[in-house]
């Protein structure tokens, strides 16, 4: 390739393209290099510096420097320190005679230098639409294929929008006006996307900022929002001014702003909550109209145990589990709906197996333990850190009580060792199955803990706790279940 050729090509494509020149001279040095290859070694490591002003390019190879005593030592890629007057782990580099193309390196030269430009003006669209990421954009439909529809966003500018984003049922044609939240999404061996979502949380949260004023002032924050596209919707409220009603103003006259984001979505259901810092109560107001007679924590296992009568029972868990379902989505929280008779029942048990812990660990009388229960206490740490006062109703001796506190904090500490060897044993059960800390994290949030866990899993039940696709599913709970069959 002559230096007049390399700075025409430069010169046109930039003008026609708007690309800039130093992007496009990379792109001709990586095409250069890589049709140079193959008067090379397949391994070799070639690189090729262009100068800027007059075109000429210069080709060189890099080996890496190694000691050559190591039986790893390839000297098509390695190079000894004594060749090279460098340490171990520099890189040596060397020039080589240019290549003379012919026919065949000139056209692989091209296709990968055309394809290293349409790399470049794709990275330049996502760029002028970074600012734009996770916002709501609307657009044309340009081209329906069987798996995705082309959206043109603006005059230079296409996105797509994958059937399995747009909400069930929905139905578009070339020409249609539509409107999706943008997602710049990072896929393998293609680089940034320009992706179009209609199911995401997002979708309903930027169409309640354009039909309620006060989301923009700020005044009104969007704290959470759990979604069933299509069908329902929960959304966490919060107001920094107490003189507004923070659902009154979603909710619009007459309804006339939540009405105009559910017909958006094709009136899809929404429930509009107070946003409280308690997850509790925040429970409570999602669960709403259905009344909570009581609530049980778990924050090791961020669960909750909430009891409600048999009348609420159908109400509190909606058709199919979905009110259930929205309220533990919005909430963080693993919920779990009992009757109040299972609830107090369930509460029988944990006293009874305490009663029978404390009997045991802290040696003493059952009347006495029976006391302890039924001044509130239900853990060791609780015995150990209680005022001695409580005790002294039904303990005389405070040398005594002081012995029961001393073991119960015994009895804790035990305890907490053994959490922490359970846990770590949990960790190192999940050794082998590529989890990131973040999905374990999402996956201990849910109860899911060790490979047994995630091997009870059906494929469905794993991706909606951690994002993989249904061969990664399979793949994982295969391998949870590898030991099973040993």
């Amino acid at each position: 390739m002559q230096s007049i050729e390399i700075l025409a090509v430069v010169d046109s494509v930039s003008t026609e393209k708007g690309l800039d020149k130093d992007t496009l001279f990379k792109a001709i040095e990586v095409a250069i290099a890589s049709a140079s290859q193959r008067h090379f070694h397949e391994d070799a490591d070639l690189h090729v510096m262009i100068d800027r002003e007059t075109g000429e390019y210069s080709t060189y190879r890099n080996w890496l420097v190694f000691d050559d005593g190591n039986e790893e030592f390839h000297q098509e890629t390695h190079v000894s320190p004594n060749d090279s007057n460098l340490e171990i782990g520099e890189i040596f580099s060397k020039e080589q005679e240019n290549i003379v193309f012919g026919r065949i390196e000139t056209q692989a030269a091209r296709q990968v230098m055309m394809q290293k430009v349409r790399e470049a003006e794709r990275e330049k669209v996502v760029n002028q639409f970074k600012s734009k990421n996770n916002k709501l954009v609307s657009g044309s439909v340009k081209r329906v294929t069987r798996d995705n529809i082309i959206v043109d966003i603006t005059n230079e500018a296409e996105a797509i929008l994958p059937r399995d984003k747009l909400m069930p049922g929905e139905i578009y044609k070339i020409n249609d006006r539509i409107r999706a939240v943008l997602q710049i999404i990072e896929i393998e061996g293609r680089g940034q996307q320009l992706i179009l979502n209609r199911s995401c949380p997002e979708m309903v949260t930027e169409l309640f900022s354009i039909e309620v004023p006060e989301i923009n002032e700020d005044v009104i924050e969007i704290r959470g929002v759990a979604r069933d596209p299509g069908s329902r919707s929960k959304i966490a409220v919060k107001t920094n001014d107490g003189r507004i009603d923070p659902v009154g103003a979603c909710v619009g006259m007459r309804g006339s702003r939540v009405q105009a984001v559910s017909s958006e979505l094709g009136n899809e259901r929404i429930d509009i909550i107070i946003y409280d810092d308690n997850p509790a109560q925040l429970v409570i107001n999602a669960l709403s109209p259905a009344k909570v007679e009581s609530i049980v924590m778990d924050e090791d296992s961020r669960s909750m145990d909430i009891a409600v009568n048999e009348d609420n029972l159908a109400l509190a868990i909606g058709a199919r589990g979905q009110n259930i379902r929205l309220a533990s989505k919005l909430v963080g929280w693993d919920l779990n709906i009992v009757s109040s008779e299972e609830a107090e029942a369930k509460v029988k048990v944990d006293e009874t197996e305490f009663l029978a812990k404390i009997i045991s660990s802290l040696d003493i009388k059952d009347i006495i333990a029976e006391k302890i229960i039924a001044a509130g206490f239900s853990t060791f740490d609780d015995i150990a850190y209680a005022d001695n006062e409580i005790f002294k109703d039904f303990i005389d001796s405070e040398e005594e009580i002081n012995r029961i506190k001393s073991s119960a904090e015994d009895s804790a500490l035990l305890e907490a060792m053994g959490a922490v060897e359970e846990e770590e044993e949990n960790v190192e059960s999940l050794e082998g199955l590529n989890l990131s800390e973040e999905n374990i994290q999402k996956l201990s949030i849910r109860g899911i803990k060790n490979k047994d866990d995630i091997a009870e899993l059906s494929i469905d039940e794993l991706q909606e706790i951690i994002d993989l696709s249904n061969d990664d599913a399979s793949s994982m709970i295969m391998k949870a279940r590898e030991h099973w069959f040993k």
